[in-house]
């Protein structure tokens, strides 16, 4: 496991007070803000001054005082020089994407990965002449072979969703570098338990919503990469988070950075019961996945990525086989165990359950998911830490069992 603490550096050196010493920061909700000297204006439309480089604030599409001191949270978490927070995940993923690729390029992305992500790569880039090869990430030869002169980005997630293939961010790092190509890691499923930029990657990507957030009450998204990178997105002549105008709320922003000490205890926490719900599916010889289960093919390297002490995370899933069985078992589970809820995103503090093949993995074709090995039945469960655990086992193993899995 990985040495790196997460937890100590975000309260190492970190914590930014309110304008009037408040322990909270304060909600900067202001649009536009007053420059003291007219000549100053020019200089920030210029690129030459910031609130970081002898500037000030200038607009809160660009930057805003709340939103940044999440943004230096995050990039302490992650370990990276810098981070950008915007209005949603899939606006993280795309800003990134625009701004290392142009017309022409070339990307080489995992052939598991979350459907709207797919939708971008296989429906919307290609109309920009921006064309992608989805491979199995976990065979480096596939991925070797895959590159060509164009190619700009190699694109993965931590835990593929929502098959939970994990991804060997060294090994592809390596790659990456070899061929001059930038690797993007989207880790939403795993804040906190891996740090891909401290395992090789170039940018790191989040829908916020999930697990950073806790509390599915609200959309936003973070890049994190270096000073450097975060510049071009935020660029006001070329840069494509500011340009494409994903802004994230000062109210959201504060709101997340109220959660962000909690984190770590949830992720433990999510992971520790998933756990223990993953071993019993597994002891009544269900078709569960789960990482952090011995008999998982990759448990080994899983182990090898992830900060000591966080577990394995709070996503497994259980194959029905069908869409039906999947569906008479989340009715069951919802409608009379009160085990959790129906509903897509996870990291929420209540379970969350959805059959993938017709849901969040929907954009895909049939032939693709066969494919990547998406069952029609594929139950994905994000595993919550409310309730009794006892209790919740109990409840998955009697919905289990009366639908004869």
């Amino acid at each position: 496991m990985q040495s790196f603490n997460p937890e100590q550096m975000m309260v190492k050196d970190r914590r930014e007070f309110g304008e009037h010493g408040g322990v909270a920061p304060s909600i900067s909700r202001s649009s536009t803000f007053t420059v003291m000297e007219s000549g100053t204006m020019p200089e920030i439309f210029q690129g030459a001054l910031s609130p970081e480089q002898g500037g000030c604030f200038l607009y809160s599409r660009h930057f805003n005082p709340t939103v940044d001191v999440l943004s230096r949270y995050l990039a302490a978490m992650e370990g990276t020089e810098s981070a950008v927070c915007t209005a949603s995940g899939m606006s993280a993923i795309s800003c990134t994407l625009l701004q290392l690729c142009h017309s022409g390029d070339h990307i080489i992305a995992s052939d598991t990965i979350y459907g709207g992500s797919h939708a971008l790569f296989a429906d919307l880039l290609p109309e920009m002449n921006i064309h992608a090869t989805f491979v199995d990430i976990t065979d480096a030869v596939a991925v070797e072979a895959a590159f060509t002169e164009k190619t700009r980005v190699v694109y993965t997630e931590t835990f593929g969703n929502p098959t939970l293939k994990v991804a060997d961010i060294p090994a592809l790092a390596a790659l990456a570098q070899r061929h001059r190509a930038s690797l993007v890691v989207d880790n939403t499923f795993s804040p906190v338990m891996i740090s891909p930029a401290k395992l090789g990657a170039d940018v790191v990507v989040y829908s916020m919503t999930k697990f950073i957030n806790g509390a599915s009450d609200l959309i936003a998204g973070a890049v994190c990469a270096s000073r450097d990178f975060v510049l071009k997105l935020m660029d006001l002549h070329t840069g494509r988070v500011m340009l494409l105008g994903p802004t994230v709320d000062p109210r959201v922003a504060f709101d997340i950075i109220q959660r962000l000490p909690h984190l770590p205890i949830r992720m433990r926490e999510h992971g520790r019961r998933a756990l223990v719900i993953a071993e019993q599916l597994d002891r009544m010889g269900a078709a569960v996945t789960y990482p952090g289960l011995a008999s998982y093919p990759q448990h080994v390297l899983a182990k090898q990525l992830i900060n000591a002490g966080y577990g394995f995370g709070g996503m497994l899933t259980l194959d029905c086989a069908t869409r039906d069985l999947a569906e008479r078992l989340m009715d069951i589970l919802q409608n009379e165990e009160n085990f959790g809820y129906i509903a897509v995103s996870l990291g929420y503090f209540d379970t969350l359950m959805s059959c993938s093949s017709t849901s969040t993995s929907s954009e895909i074709s049939e032939s693709e998911q066969v494919q990547m090995g998406l069952s029609p039945g594929l139950l994905r469960l994000s595993v919550g830490i409310t309730g009794s655990l006892d209790e919740r086992v109990d409840q998955i193993v009697r919905a289990v069992n009366k639908v004869g899995l």
